[in-house]
């Protein structure tokens, strides 16, 4: 029969049946039944079996198409089976009514046609059935297994070209097939078409209608052409044929496709490796700074400018040092003032407080600048004995009072040179006019201290030492950081738990030690210290000339009779008891010794060694002849 033309006359298709290029099977054409003979096999829904299209499936890169019928090799000849056959059990088939069989078949004359000649020729089998030219050989999309396995079919027309040595397809191109062409259920499903399409064929042969001859020349059947098994698929253990439903896959020459995964990674690449070297060259950068900064760590080159305080701290290193210096922005870099430091041998003498630095100093001129006393702010120094006002001493020369100390230690010097202070008189102002407790005086020395006179209320609260107060400071932050302070060194000395032992309150224990501490030196303050426990309870009065000289802020031991017959709160030699206020800064020895005096009953002292130690004596008359050996020895 002759197969179905396009309209207009054009070239007519050609059916073709699935195969499996990857397992060596071949396309079949419209004359090749698979070897059970030339006439049509009937399939499944009753059509002939030459008149099945195998589907088509795409493939991006390219495709092969099979060779003609006549360009094939020649198959081995089967006997044909008898006609005595058993029937096959399935549904009998169904002849289409273009086809004819039996004896009507055989008469039908083939179209005398040029076309159908040359086929007769190709064809060894004599059929009748026209060839298509090669060129013009397209393929039909209809795949017979879609009944079966339920793949969707879509039609395609592609021309194929004629086939060269077929391979098998690479492993790149059954990792790149597409899902979608392989059919559902995997190797199963495949193997339900092979076996449907082997029943197929048994009952063609056995009882279908028989082959098509020519009117001249009657053909015996082609024997059918062995299929070797063909090889599992690689992921699904199926064939690529069934897969791909009769593409012949590119061959394994050609270059592998790649997959938009590794598209993807490939882009990704790049912009990693450019991040993971932006690191790297930061990290350098910044490791390399540090480095540099450690073998030649910056520095200013000028002498420096303005005026900056910088303070130095309790256990403060050098390091912690050149890092004050750097954030107030005097040297370049701590580790720079730290290699200074360590060049210079007194380096390490630099001592807690506040210094009047530049700007912009270079490191070895700072370290040398902190080590002139001359730059120290601040710091200020309290002997024993020391009052509040300025007393005068030997000659024309002036003792400075605790007052001028503390607003010594107040200036700061500006920018432009020019010293700020809080000024004596200030000093004076706030003492008088501040209550007690606001300045940091203890709760052991309130009640007397808020009956002493304004001006002296404060006398011998600071206690012999070094204080630091901090520059710049108004005159009650500075006296409040100082009474403070020394409040804390007189309780440290047991001021509060010891003077009870002597009948006294701490307060006139620290007056006690302030008679000591003017009237002798250390070695005798102990005995000073028991004259006056002694003289109290008598009573007797003290007749101390210090305590004379005090209100006349002089720091000598001799006095006039006019002195001391002058009235007043400190006039030991009209008055009984012990003065309102201590008379000056109390030592730690001498406040030891008001706390814990030598044992003895003396009443009397005198000064009768030209190094200022004293002589005590219990009655009169040994007071008299300690008075006259001072005077032989030129005491006083």
């Amino acid at each position: 029969m002759t197969g179905p033309h396009r309209p207009g006359g054009g070239k007519r298709l050609v059916s073709m049946s699935t195969v499996s290029v990857g397992s060596g099977e071949r396309a079949s054409g419209p004359d090749d039944d698979g070897g059970a003979g030339r006439g049509a096999r009937p399939s499944d829904d009753g059509r002939p079996a030459d008149d099945r299209r195998a589907a088509v499936p795409r493939r991006g890169r390219g495709m092969r198409r099979p060779a003609p019928e006549w360009e094939r090799p020649a198959a081995p000849a089967k006997p044909a089976e008898p006609e005595s056959a058993a029937a096959p059990t399935g549904p009998a088939p169904v002849a289409r009514p273009d086809q004819a069989t039996g004896p009507a078949r055989a008469a039908a004359p083939a179209p005398a046609t040029s076309r159908t000649q040359a086929a007769a020729t190709a064809h060894p089998t004599g059929s009748t059935e026209p060839s298509v030219d090669p060129e013009d050989a397209v393929t039909d999309t209809i795949h017979h297994a879609g009944a079966i396995t339920g793949v969707p079919t879509t039609p395609s027309r592609i021309p194929l070209p004629a086939p060269a040595n077929r391979t098998p397809r690479s492993a790149m191109a059954a990792r790149a097939r597409p899902a979608e062409l392989r059919p559902p259920g995997g190797a199963a499903a495949r193997a339900a078409v092979s076996a449907a399409a082997s029943g197929a064929t048994m009952s063609a042969a056995s009882g279908g209608p028989r082959p098509r001859t020519t009117d001249s020349e009657p053909t015996a059947p082609a024997p059918a052409q062995p299929v070797p098994p063909s090889e599992p698929d690689d992921d699904e253990g199926g064939d690529d044929g069934d897969a791909l439903g009769g593409l012949v896959p590119l061959s394994s020459d050609e270059p592998d496709p790649v997959s938009e995964g590794t598209r993807r990674r490939r882009r990704l690449v790049w912009p990693i490796i450019a991040g993971f070297l932006v690191l790297a060259l930061a990290g350098g950068a910044f490791f390399a700074h540090n480095l540099w900064g450690v073998f030649f760590p910056p520095d200013f080159a000028g002498p420096g400018t303005g005026h900056v305080v910088i303070q130095v701290g309790d256990g403060d290193s050098t390091r912690d040092i050149g890092e004050t210096l750097v954030t107030d922005g005097v040297v370049a870099s701590a580790r720079g003032f730290g290699n200074a430091a360590e060049d210079d041998p007194r380096g390490r003498g630099i001592q807690p407080g506040f210094y009047d630095m530049q700007r912009g100093m270079p490191a070895a001129a700072a370290v040398s600048r902190m080590l002139d006393p001359g730059t120290r702010l601040g710091r200020m120094e309290v002997r024993g004995g020391t009052q509040l006002d300025d007393t005068a001493g030997v000659g024309s020369a002036r003792v400075p009072g605790v007052l001028s100390l503390i607003s010594a230690a107040t200036c700061v010097v500006e920018d432009s040179g020019a010293r700020r202070c809080a000024s004596v008189d200030d000093l004076r102002r706030t003492m008088a006019t501040t209550d007690p407790a606001r300045l940091g005086v203890p709760d052991w020395a309130l009640p007397d201290v808020r009956q002493a006179v304004p001006e002296r209320r404060l006398e011998g609260l600071v206690a012999p030492g070094t204080y630091d107060v901090t520059p710049g400071s108004d005159a009650t932050t500075a006296l409040t950081s100082v009474v403070r302070a020394s409040a804390s060194r007189l309780e440290d000395g047991g001021i509060v738990s010891q003077a009870a032992s002597n009948n006294v309150s701490p307060y006139q224990a620290l007056i006690v030690g302030s008679l000591a501490e003017r009237e002798g030196i250390e070695q005798d303050f102990g005995k000073i210290a028991r004259v006056v426990y002694n003289r109290l309870p008598i009573p007797m009065r003290l007749q101390l000339d210090s305590t004379i000289n005090y209100p006349l802020d002089r720091q000598t031991l001799l006095t006039t009779p006019f002195d001391r017959a002058a009235p007043g709160p400190y006039n030991t030699y009209l008055n009984f008891g012990l003065p309102p206020t201590p008379i000056g800064a109390v030592s730690p020895p001498a406040l030891k010794a008001a706390l814990t005096p030598d044992p003895g009953a003396w009443v009397y002292f005198v000064k009768c060694q030209p190094d200022g130690a004293s002589c005590f004596a219990v009655t009169p008359a040994e007071h008299d002849a300690n008075r006259r050996l001072a005077q032989q020895r030129g005491a006083y």
